[in-house]
C-alpha cells in the first residue's frame, strides 16, 4: 500500500505494542478454540471467518497458511524483543517476519527460539533477542506504551494512528487507508 505513495507522500511507519490476549497462559490455546470462546460463536463459524480471511491475506500475497493451526499466545516476549530490534532499525523487518511465523507457519511469535530464528533472518543477533526474550528486559516500554495507547483509545488490532491525531480501527482497504494518507498530508500542507 506505501509504495502507492511513494514519492507523493514521505511517510514514517511505528509499530507500537497490543496485546490481544495478555492473559494467556505460556503454552497458549489452538486459536479457533479461544476465538470461539471470545466471541460467543460455534467453532464451524469461527472456522469459516478465518477461511474468509485467508482468502483475503490470499490475494493481497500475504502468507497465512497456517492460519488454522496456529495458536492464540501472550506476546508480551515478542513485543519487547520488537522494542530492542527498533533501536536497531529493524522493528518491521522482525515485525513481517514475525507475521510470517504465526501466520504462515503457526509458529509461536514469543517463543524465545522462535525470536532467535526469525531475528538472524532478517540480520540482527539472535543470542541478543533469545536472551531479552527470556529476560525482563524492555518490559517497563512496552508496558508504558500499551498504555498509552489503549488511553488513546485503542482496543483492537489493526489500529493506525495518523500524524498523532486520527484513529483508524480495523482493518481496512487499501484505498482508504491511502486516501486517509493523502488527506492529511493535505491537512498539514495548508497549515
Amino acid at each position: 500500500m506505501l509504495e502507492t505513495l511513494d514519492g507523493e507522500i514521505d511517510v514514517e511507519l511505528f509499530w507500537q505494542p497490543f496485546e490481544l490476549s495478555r492473559d494467556m497462559p505460556p503454552e497458549g490455546e489452538p486459536v479457533i478454540e479461544h476465538l470461539c470462546r471470545k466471541y460467543g460463536k460455534d467453532a464451524a463459524s469461527m472456522e469459516q471467518s478465518q477461511r474468509e480471511i485467508m482468502a483475503a491475506a490470499e490475494e493481497l500475497g500475504l502468507n497465512f497458511h497456517g492460519a488454522l493451526e496456529r495458536r492464540a499466545n501472550n506476546t508480551f516476549a515478542a513485543h519487547r524483543v520488537l522494542a530492542w530490534a527498533g533501536t536497531q532499525n529493524q522493528e518491521t523487518a522482525l515485525q513481517l517476519a514475525l507475521f510470517e511465523a504465526y501466520f504462515g507457519e503457526a509458529k509461536n511469535p514469543a517463543d524465545p527460539e522462535v525470536l532467535r530464528e526469525k531475528a538472524t533472518e532478517v540480520g540482527l543477533d539472535g543470542d541478543t533477542a533469545e536472551a531479552i526474550a527470556r529476560s525482563d528486559q524492555y518490559a517497563d516500554e512496552v508496558r508504558e506504551a500499551e498504555q498509552r495507547f489503549m488511553d488513546a483509545g485503542v482496543s483492537a488490532v489493526p489500529a493506525i494512528i495518523l500524524d498523532g491525531r486520527y484513529l483508524i480501527s480495523g482493518a481496512q482497504p487499501a484505498n482508504v487507508l491511502v486516501d486517509a494518507l493523502r488527506q492529511v498530508a493535505e491537512e498539514n500542507a495548508s497549515r
